[in-house]
């Protein structure tokens, strides 16, 4: 979580050049990123995998007005509608876009090729059929936003008695890191999100960073098993809110777009 999720570029870059708030490549460029290319395969139509362009062109000609994320976990099909194949390769890959207007899902499947060094990633989406239902457990912003400050404090409590809340080099290095990024690059959400969109999911990245900095330390100071297991258990909930916050933020678009209706 320390990093934007594939599905929330695709979804949020997708989103804007829907409404037609950014150019095609505007939207392929800050889809693809850092990685080498991206590729969509299993499009109706098309039988071999298509550059994001000439996809997402597509996807619009076949009725999507909308794109959605899906960030499941084991026992928690976050975003999700079924069927159970599509869910099952969604978990998989822990990520998902979800169309919405016409029933297709993406599924990103990452590779990695090259000389060490010099690693390049490519990503091939899997276009597949999903079932037009409500997605799994998605909060509103406002609860999403109530959630996550409920949820920070709550945690930072337990985690800071235990002495694993992330503090040291490593830690402060890493936060840093993140500050870095956040002041070089505002734009945490594409074109046409209003503002409470873009806090909520900066503050859910945020409690991603300690969930993860807490993970990275191992124990810390945690020393029994039962201070562990409580280490555990305030982690838990809270990288669950931390990603739900993240879904209810990239969605907010499509769904503030439907209640427009």
């Amino acid at each position: 979580m320390l990093s934007e999720p594939r599905s929330g570029r695709l979804a949020a870059w997708g989103n804007a050049l829907l409404a037609g708030l950014v150019s095609p490549d505007d939207a392929v460029l800050a889809i693809v990123g850092d990685d080498a290319v991206h590729r969509v395969e299993g499009l109706p139509g098309e039988a071999a995998p298509v550059g994001l362009t000439l996809a997402l062109g597509r996807l619009r000609t076949l009725g999507v007005t909308g794109l959605r994320v899906a960030l499941p976990a084991p026992g928690h099909p976050l975003g999700l509608s079924g069927p159970p194949e599509f869910n099952a390769r969604a978990l998989e890959a822990e990520e998902a876009v979800i169309c919405h207007g016409a029933a297709f899902g993406l599924v990103p499947e990452v590779h990695e090729a090259g000389p060490a060094g010099d690693v390049h990633v490519e990503v091939v989406w899997h276009c597949l059929p999903v079932r037009e239902a409500p997605p799994a457990d998605v909060p509103s912003l406002g609860e999403a936003e109530r959630e996550l400050a409920e949820a920070l404090h709550d945690a930072t409590e337990v985690l800071s008695r235990l002495d694993v809340a992330g503090s040291g080099p490593v830690a402060e290095a890493a936060i840093d890191a993140y500050r870095a990024r956040a002041e070089r690059g505002r734009e945490v959400l594409a074109p046409g999100y209003p503002p409470r969109s873009v806090r909520v999911l900066e503050l859910a990245q945020r409690v991603g960073l300690l969930v993860s900095l807490a993970h990275e330390r191992g124990h810390g100071g945690a020393v029994s098993a039962s201070e562990m297991a409580a280490r555990g258990d305030a982690l838990r909930p809270v990288e669950r809110t931390a990603r739900r916050a993240q879904v209810a933020a990239y969605n907010s678009v499509v769904e503030v777009r439907e209640r427009g209706r």
